[in-house]
């Protein structure tokens, strides 16, 4: 009887380091809404600020809401990776590692503070 790794294309490994990636981009984002919690005086548990109450309160919304957005997608990313890569492996990771890609810079522009940079790119 063949166990489910046997089941799988050889490629598939490609997957599972693309969804590690991610996990670990994930967890960038994490360390940087931490780090600006710190930085910015938004202890927990206050999930939103207002900028009533301080003045760094976009810039903190918007690094948070940048790691928020990427958990958002997580689940729909994961899944098509999981089954689009039984079929497709090498073109499952390679659009993974430029979802990945895209996704930092996503946060990156985000995380300056202006909710349009999200968008840019240094190729704009």
């Amino acid at each position: 009887m063949a166990t489910i790794i046997e089941l799988l294309p050889k490629e598939y490994r490609f997957v599972a380091i693309v969804l590690v990636i991610y996990c670990f981009l994930n967890l960038y984002m994490a360390a940087q809404v931490a780090m600006a919690r710190k930085r910015y005086n938004f202890p927990y548990p206050t999930l939103y600020a207002s900028e009533s109450q301080n003045k760094d309160a976009k810039l903190f919304k918007c690094i948070q809401r940048g790691h928020q957005n990427s958990l958002e997608t997580m689940a729909i990313f994961f899944m098509l990776m999981i089954l689009g890569g039984l079929k497709h492996p090498s073109i499952c990771g390679v659009l993974g590692v430029l979802y990945i890609i895209a996704r930092y810079f996503y946060f990156k522009g985000y995380a300056t503070g202006d909710p349009n940079n999200r968008h840019k790119s240094r190729y704009s």
